[in-house]
């Protein structure tokens, strides 16, 4: 495991054939939630069953939230007192229909640190983009903002996130139809609701896409399942690199 800072953004870089990063397998890049610490999601890096040879790499949100929050980041800011409030009055939020103030340079970061990530780990090795949270909103909406061709991704896993702004994400979708989705939430989730998701999984269905749904019993999290799914998408993409990969010259 080795600290690195790509883009702007502090990651932590975990797996391969070195446990830093090392060799030419899959890459996996997981964005954490909001009010979460930069490293919370690098235990995934040994709970997913995968082979060795994927690389992970977890980067941390450049805001620091304070305030009472700890070591808690975030890739852009939450009013997170009226979403208590709505949760205690037991409204569900309306689907925002305009990017949140903060979102584009979010993006910006972490395509910045894509571009950094493939100089250094290898641009031609299969990528997985994902997250949890707010991390899975951000994951979606650089998979969409960003050019196939030039950033093909070998799959997207959103974990409890939601349809953030339907008005510009629709129209985006056909364009990454061919990338395998992993889509998951709570249907007690209580931050972000079940509905919302539905309507994630229903756009890009629409659009097209092969989506793996899973729905769960329990709030705002990720559940064995959920884990269970992930693996199965990383270590197939990591058996169809391995078939694909020349073979070695015969000795001489």
């Amino acid at each position: 495991m080795r600290d690195v800072k790509w883009g702007g953004l502090d990651c932590i870089v975990t797996g391969g054939s070195d446990e830093r990063g090392g060799g030419d397998g899959p890459i996996v890049v997981l964005l954490h939630g909001f009010g979460a610490p930069g490293d919370d999601l690098v235990p995934l890096a040994h709970e997913l069953d995968v082979p060795r040879e994927v690389r992970f790499v977890f980067p941390a949100a450049p805001l620091a939230l304070g305030r009472g929050m700890g070591e808690g980041r975030a890739w852009w800011m939450i009013d997170m007192e009226r979403i208590e409030r709505d949760m205690a009055a037991g409204r569900v939020r309306e689907l925002a229909q305009d990017p949140p103030v903060g979102l584009a340079e979010a993006r910006a970061q972490v395509d910045a640190m894509l571009e950094e990530l493939g100089a250094q780990l290898g641009a031609g090795s299969p990528l997985v983009l994902g997250g949890f949270s707010q991390g899975a909103m951000l994951s979606c909406e650089v998979a969409l903002r960003s050019d196939p061709e030039r950033r093909p991704l070998a799959g997207l896993v959103l974990m409890s996130g939601t349809l953030l702004t339907p008005r510009q994400w629709t129209p985006l979708m056909p364009a990454r139809k061919q990338v395998p989705l992993l889509i998951s939430h709570g249907r007690q989730d209580q931050l972000l609701p079940f509905a919302h998701a539905q309507l994630l999984r229903d756009a890009w269905r629409a659009a097209g896409a092969q989506v793996e749904w899973i729905e769960f019993d329990g709030g705002h999290g990720i559940p064995a399942g959920v884990l269970d799914a992930a693996g199965r998408m990383i270590r197939k993409l990591a058996a169809g690199q391995a078939s694909v990969r020349p073979a070695p010259a015969p000795s001489a």
